[in-house]
């Protein structure tokens, strides 16, 4: 049976492994996402963004357990902020756009290859 404190450790770590998660998720995206799409969506260029996104996830990993310390949970929370920015304001915009080039991402209008195929 675990105790009062082993399970607010393994709140602790759960939590501390899904804002690491997030915080990755949203640095692949941004950086498989092509950068005319940022400055087109009226958004930080994507070296801006990458770099934000980078610190964040760096901060998510030392936040994670063998590494975890104390004061790094707060700075982990705080770092999930640009994250949660990313996948629910910056991100939705981007999608037209596809990932990159010869992807085969999706087309339209606001970017992706001109055409109606």
């Amino acid at each position: 049976m675990i105790s009062f404190g082993g399970a607010q450790w393994l709140v602790l770590v759960v939590l501390a492994v899904v804002v690491f998660v997030a915080q990755a998720v949203a640095l692949i995206d941004a950086l498989r996402r092509p950068a005319n799409g940022f400055t087109a969506e009226g958004k930080l260029t994507k070296p801006i963004w990458s770099a934000i996104l980078g610190v964040a996830a760096a901060i998510g990993f030392l936040g994670l357990p063998p590494m975890m310390w104390t004061s790094t949970s707060f700075f982990n929370l705080i770092a999930l902020v640009p994250a949660f920015i990313y996948l629910v304001d910056v991100r939705p915009r981007l999608k037209p756009y596809g990932f990159g080039r010869g992807s085969g991402g999706s087309g339209g209008s606001r970017g992706g290859r001109p055409g109606g195929w």
